[in-house]
């Protein structure tokens, strides 16, 4: 699949909109400001506006600013609790706390409440990685299990969810449950590897994690490969047939739902070789649905048909007055390469020496928009033998989707059957 392009367009060799700055109208103490927006200065000169003095707190009282530091130790913690998992944050923290608390009445609560909030959140946070952990340590090669029980007593997709709107619905459940694991932070931790305003300085090194974003991405991967191995798996040319019609219906649902990330990986597991060149059971196959899912997924003009459904469903959800019509879920891997791209084609500091705050305004407007599309609750019922399937059931290696593929449907060339022997040999101990 292409990858996003860099911002070329928006921003020139020196990586940052030149047009933006030259405009810049105000300049305060070292900060540039457009329409009353910070634009760019430098470190220094946002640490001296930011820092109170005589003149930005006339009354130094505890009284005064614990308002303010308490609100945004709320935010902070609010929007960025993975940030605490860290032994050092989180005894600082507890100390800052500790003397907002020991003021006036409220702040004892209200500082409460936000521990009581964050350590909330923490624990969800574990007990969601364990589950994650389990279900991985128990993860099987379907091969492996079809060696061991015979075909004939083995599950399929349609024995456990023949409506395809209900597994439709099952899967934005496992969308929604897994964006909403995913902490902003993640987004930046997975690109920075040095220090974001010096170059010189290693940062994030030992701190880096990104666990919840990896594991959603591997849940693509392995939603795709389910997909594929779901209709390599059958023997009969029409049993794989109806499953290909199946999961076409199944993405077309997704669609309707606005959970574009489940259908990008059916999408991409009914484009794998191993199912593409079954090329007699495609011919059983109503393919029109399929070509029109295609085409909004078709990647030509920087995925213009996918964003162009994208912000239809953004805009729907804004004006939604229900959780159904909220629910976006955009197809991450793009998302990731957009805010990858955005921030490696534009520079974090100005020819100046100033911080770029436009590019940053950006990468916040893209995390922030995200954010707001992983609080939504799911409406749909959840069906936890259909949930257990998808999680769980043993999946296809590539290498064993390619040995039932042929198996299906025989090797058309010297290739092909060279590789069909490889793998019957070392898959199967046949020769």
């Amino acid at each position: 699949m292409p990858q996003t392009p860099p911002f070329s367009a928006m921003f020139d060799s020196s990586g940052y909109n030149r047009n933006l700055y030259q405009s810049a109208e105000d300049s305060c103490g070292g900060l540039c400001y457009h329409d009353n927006n910070l634009l760019s200065g430098s470190l220094e000169a946002l640490i001296q506006h930011l820092v109170p003095n005589v003149d930005y707190y006339p009354d130094n009282q505890i009284r005064k600013i614990a308002p303010k530091i308490l609100q945004l130790l709320t935010e902070w913690t609010e929007t960025f609790p993975y940030d605490f998992r860290d032994e050092r944050m989180m005894r600082n923290l507890k100390d800052l706390a500790h003397r907002i608390a020991s003021g006036e009445e409220t702040y004892r609560k209200n500082v409460q409440q936000m521990m009581q909030c964050l350590i909330r959140k923490l624990a969800a946070l574990s007990q969601y990685e364990e589950v994650l952990a389990k279900i991985s340590s128990t993860s099987t090669d379907r091969l492996t299990v079809l060696k061991t029980k015979p075909q004939s007593i083995q599950r399929d997709i349609l024995t456990v969810c023949s409506d395809p709107y209900t597994l439709a619905q099952q899967l934005t459940h496992i969308e929604l449950e897994r964006l909403n694991y995913i902490g902003p932070e993640e987004f930046v931790q997975a690109f920075v590897q040095k220090d974001p305003l010096d170059n010189d300085k290693s940062c994030y090194s030992e701190r880096k994690k990104t666990r919840n974003l990896e594991a959603y991405v591997e849940w693509f991967n392995r939603l795709s490969y389910l997909v594929a191995t779901e209709i390599c798996m059958p023997v009969k040319k029409k049993h794989r047939a109806r499953m290909i019609e199946y999961f076409i219906d199944v993405a077309r649902e997704c669609f309707n739902i606005g959970n574009f990330n489940s259908l990008m990986a059916i999408i991409s597991g009914m484009n794998m070789s191993p199912v593409s060149r079954l090329k007699k059971t495609w011919a059983k196959v109503k393919t029109a649905k399929f070509d029109i899912l295609e085409h909004q997924m078709d990647p030509s003009s920087n995925f213009y048909n996918y964003r162009t459904a994208l912000r239809g469903a953004a805009q729907r959800s804004l004006t939604a007055h229900s959780s159904r019509e909220k629910i976006v879920i955009p197809f991450f891997s793009l998302l990731i390469k957009d805010i990858y791209f955005l921030n490696e084609g534009c520079a974090n500091r100005l020819p100046n020496g100033h911080v770029n705050f436009e590019k940053f305004w950006e990468l916040a407007k893209q995390v922030s928009e995200f954010m707001t599309w992983k609080q939504v609750e799911c409406p749909f019922e959840r069906d936890r033998k259909i949930l257990q399937y998808l999680l769980t059931v043993p999946v296809f290696s590539e290498d064993a989707l390619y040995l039932a593929s042929y198996e299906s449907e025989g090797p058309e060339n010297h290739v092909e059957k060279d590789r069909w022997k490889s793998l019957r040999s070392s898959l199967l101990g046949r020769v």
